[in-house]
């Protein structure tokens, strides 16, 4: 009998549901929210709502594009955080519900590792490469930035990690600093295939062991763009592509030089990457370079799945399935944490929100006022959720 997983993802700002069966998967459908341009970051409020306008019909079309029907579900994974609380939840609530309904196992994942697993996602007809244990992950994205030794789908330890802001954070930050707009690492990405990485030099951490830091990086950026244009106030305009190609050589020279230092300490040549910033097209040809100068096996997800999605949700759930690890309906998502249970090192992991946004929302929107400060915001908005069960029972094929 075929093992049939629906995961769903609603950590931050978008909305995903896949299907994998036996290990391939059928479907993955992802439903991104364009709101949050506006105030320059994720604003935790307007993604909860979207996600709750969202989830019944990714669900619904993660289903029919796969060919499967609710009935032949074997358990349902979601996303239990680290993440947006408010976002979480709609995801939470959806999976327990439906679950219940169906009366089938539920799959709690740490989002963590289901980027890091995103790796073991394989399709039909696709020819794909898997590293083998032991083998270390540089996960980078916009709250993490860690070296992980993962010595199975569920034995991993974090060897190092950023010990204030994230790559991906720092990106976002000089990006609105340039003006630029948001998100800041494609602009920044496209930017930076265009320019000069030599042109300028910004201030490097020096940090013991294998640990990050970014704020000193994000410091010397900011005060080298107020000293230069006090001579040209023109001066991002005149230099923004080589500004963009020095920043991304800095940061990707920043992270390479401790995953080296990784991979030579623990003697392993199998190396991936995983998370949002594994998108950047620099720090993926230094991977390259790396494999060519170091010998070392490389593994570079699809584009598709180093942004938050359901497929990796989904293949980690297949994962812990098979092992008969399933979840209580009494656990609640969570916001902050690390990766889970093997991992015998606590790390922080910073929360994807953007309190400078929810300043601009409430000046902007004074009608949010009472919903970002001090009210019990998205969570009112849940008691509907029964309602959203019923209707799937209904709708969903």
């Amino acid at each position: 009998m075929s093992t049939i997983i629906l995961g769903i993802e609603s950590s931050c700002d978008d909305t995903s549901a896949a299907v994998i069966k036996d290990g391939y998967l059928l479907s993955n459908v992802v439903s991104s929210q364009a709101v949050h341009e506006a105030y320059g970051g994720v604003v935790p409020e307007l993604a909860s709502r979207a996600h709750q306008q969202n989830i019944v019909p990714v669900v619904h079309e993660a289903l029919k594009r796969a060919g499967v029907t609710k009935e032949e579900l074997s358990a349902v994974a979601f996303t239990r955080g680290p993440g947006l609380m408010g976002s979480l939840l709609v995801g939470v609530s959806f999976a327990k519900g439906f679950a219940r309904s169906l009366n089938i196992p539920m799959v709690d994942v740490n989002h963590l590792t289901g980027h890091v697993l995103a790796h073991f996602i394989k399709v039909e007809g696709e020819e794909i490469q898997q590293p083998s244990y032991p083998f270390l992950c540089l996960l980078v994205s916009g709250g993490n930035s860690q070296i992980v030794l993962v010595k199975a789908y569920n034995d991993m330890e974090i060897l190092g990690q950023t010990i204030d802001d994230a790559a991906g954070e720092a990106i976002d930050k000089c990006s609105k600093v340039m003006g630029l707009g948001y998100p800041g690492g494609p602009i920044i990405d496209k930017l930076a295939r265009q320019g000069n990485p030599k042109a300028f030099t910004f201030s490097k951490p020096h940090i013991p062991g294998l640990d990050y830091s970014f704020s000193g990086l994000k410091t010397s950026f900011l005060y080298s763009l107020r000293d230069w244009m006090k001579d040209d106030p023109d001066f991002i305009e005149h230099h923004k592509v080589d500004l963009a190609a020095s920043l991304e050589a800095t940061i990707v020279d920043i992270l390479m030089d401790k995953l080296r230092k990784a991979a030579k300490q623990y003697k392993i040549n199998e190396v991936a990457v995983a998370g949002g910033v594994s998108a950047n097209n620099g720090l993926r040809n230094s991977f390259r370079e790396h494999a060519e100068k170091y010998g070392w096996k490389i593994f570079i997800p699809k584009f598709s799945y180093t942004t938050d999605n359901a497929a990796m949700i989904a293949i980690t759930g297949y994962f812990k399935y098979l092992d008969q690890d399933f979840c209580s309906i009494e656990l609640p998502a969570y916001s902050r944490v690390t990766l889970p249970d093997g991992v015998r090192r606590h790390a922080r992991v910073a929360e994807s929100r953007d309190e400078h946004a929810f300043h601009i929302l409430a000046e902007q929107r004074p009608e949010f006022r009472p919903h970002l400060f001090g009210s019990p915001s998205a969570i009112s908005n849940f008691t509907h959720i029964n309602g959203i069960i019923q209707y799937v029972l209904h709708e969903v094929p």
